[in-house]
């Protein structure tokens, strides 16, 4: 009788490679087929007034709110909470797990899922990669912007008062404006807001809170605060826009934001219904 040998690990890896080769082909060849055969028609979204109101409340934060904190600052009570809290404003805490989460994804055989499981990981891949993109380009684009811009932080606000910008210094002392933390609760907000629309109150006192933590702890003005958060918020909207577009997690809705479909179950209940 003939015995079965088992596939040595170098096959194994080569199998895996394969497959992470073919599942990106995949996608690929899904994304582009939607982008193809989907018109270039996108939600009625008023940015330019929603654009304008964030330009005034950066100034209003500006205006009345930066000097009196950047004279005060170091002397807040609770200090150590929000130096607690503020670590949440990471954008590692939001990329490394999507990218995780992505990577296991590409690795999984799809062919070999229950339709329930495949639904499932469908899903969870779609909610990593809205995740990755809104927080990863929002955090690119803001880390490109501080340091283009050289606003000093008001850690520094005795040496270099309120308005000092050192354009490309590439010192982490002149990286104020606008806030990475903020720009990455912002990002996470957008994301909430268009999950849990109903909910966006307590998405938005929480991811506020996190992001006002940088006033705190003497890292950001308040206008920084504010331009980074509104940044990000945009950025997760502008995602689940082009995501609507090509049919991962929403569909079009116009006038307003993408609707959550009603596929999109991130768990299924035990009795198996949907």
């Amino acid at each position: 009788m003939l015995v079965k040998s088992r596939p040595s690990i170098a096959d194994r890896l080569l199998g895996t490679g394969r497959r992470s080769v073919d599942n990106l082909h995949d996608t690929m060849r899904i994304i582009r087929g939607r982008f193809a055969a989907r018109p270039a028609i996108y939600q009625n979204i008023a940015w330019p007034i929603w654009g304008l109101a964030w330009i005034l409340l950066i100034s209003a934060a500006f205006v009345s709110l930066d000097r009196p904190v950047g004279m005060v600052h170091g002397q807040w009570s609770g200090a150590g909470l929000a130096e607690f809290l503020t670590q949440f404003g990471l954008g590692g805490w939001y990329l490394i797990p999507s990218a995780l989460l992505l990577v296991a994804a590409n690795l999984i055989d799809w062919r070999s899922l229950s339709r329930r499981s495949l639904i499932l990981v469908y899903n969870w891949t779609c909610l990593a990669f809205l995740m990755l993109c809104s927080v990863g380009l929002s955090g690119v684009l803001v880390n490109l912007l501080k340091y283009a811009i050289g606003r000093a932080r008001p850690l520094y606000f005795n040496d270099f008062g309120v308005l000092a910008f050192h354009p490309f210094a590439f010192d982490a002392r002149f990286a104020g404006f606008p806030s990475g933390h903020a720009t990455t609760m912002g990002a996470v907000f957008g994301v909430l807001l268009l999950l849990f629309p109903r909910r966006w109150y307590v998405a938005l006192a929480v991811t506020a809170c996190v992001a006002s933590t940088r006033i705190f702890v003497g890292a950001h003005y308040p206008s920084d605060t504010v331009a980074g958060f509104g940044l990000g918020c945009a950025f997760a909207l502008a995602c689940g826009v082009v995501f609507a577009r090509l049919g991962f997690i929403f569909r079009p809705a116009r006038p307003g934001l993408p609707v959550r479909k009603a596929s999109f179950r991130l768990v299924f209940p035990r009795n198996g219904r949907r």
